[in-house]
């Protein structure tokens, strides 16, 4: 699929934003079946993200993995990913989040743009309409590790989110247990430009056993 990219600005913006993927779950609802690996239209979930993530925009993207990560690096096609272990992934979504932002330390990324694997309805429209959002930002010279935007669905916050490079100590400060940044965004609401999606994605989750009739 072809990047859109709608003027140089964009462009650069893209390139200082990483993907950041947080797939290292145990899938403890759907009987202990991590949820990279769930099978959609013939692929490990996994790949389907990282896809949405590269076609929506982001050159570089990092994966953080946790419950059978072995397996999920022989079975899915990551191999121009920057692959995160998290040792630490039974303690939830926030230390996966804290290991992530660890990784883009001495990297030339600038922003960090979160997506969960979990989320097959969120592809590379969304990013993309959260990147150009980005991109009009930066060419209104607002500070670029300033940056806070996250995709909504008819006006409810959802993924993916954008942390500018200032807001990563404060995230991984704030994550903790499955809560990842919402304790974060809670308390700077009023930072957050909304980048509404709801016409290009859908926000649903794969949690349960009943959820895996939704992938195909």
């Amino acid at each position: 699929m072809t990047r859109r990219r709608t003027s140089p600005d964009s462009g650069r913006a893209a390139g200082q934003v990483a993907g950041l993927l947080l797939a290292a779950g145990g899938g403890r609802r759907l009987g202990g079946h991590p949820k990279a690996l769930l099978t959609h239209r013939g692929r490990p979930l996994v790949e389907h993200a990282v896809r949405a993530l590269r076609a929506g925009g982001c050159e570089r993207v990092h994966v953080v993995l946790g419950a059978r990560a072995d397996d999920v690096r022989a079975h899915a096609a990551l191999a121009d990913c920057v692959l995160v272990d998290n040792p630490d992934w039974e303690q939830g979504m926030g230390s996966s989040l804290r290991a992530g932002l660890a990784s883009l330390a001495g990297t030339q990324a600038q922003a960090a743009l979160v997506l969960l694997v979990d989320q097959p309805g969120i592809g590379p429209q969304a990013v993309a309409r959260v990147l150009a959002a980005h991109a009009a930002r930066e060419a209104q010279h607002a500070p670029f590790p300033d940056a806070l935007l996250s995709a909504a669905y008819a006006g409810v916050r959802g993924h993916p989110t954008l942390f500018g490079a200032a807001h990563w100590a404060g995230v991984a400060g704030a994550a903790a247990g499955d809560r990842g940044a919402r304790a974060y965004l809670r308390t700077h609401a009023d930072a957050i430009t909304l980048v509404e999606c709801g016409d290009v994605a859908e926000a649903y989750d794969i949690d349960t056993e009943e959820d895996l009739s939704r992938l195909e």
